[in-house]
């Protein structure tokens, strides 16, 4: 599964979308099939929504160096 961000411009403005999506095989094709929708985000909200459902986990808190 993996965040999937559709972007739409209305004029000079653009938004965001979020879903949350997993691919499966069906009869030989893949399809794209989705399981959550996330509403609008912002900007910012991406890289963190990214980083919460990547398989391999980012390290967001770095410990401090002794």
């Amino acid at each position: 599964m993996f965040i999937k961000i559709l972007k739409k411009n209305y004029g000079k403005k653009i938004h965001y979308y979020a879903s949350l999506v997993e691919n499966k095989r069906i009869d030989g094709q893949v399809k794209q099939i989705v399981k959550a929708y996330l509403g609008p985000v912002t900007e910012d909200q991406i890289p963190y929504l990214k980083a919460a459902y990547a398989k391999k986990k980012p390290r967001l808190v770095y410990e401090e160096e002794k």
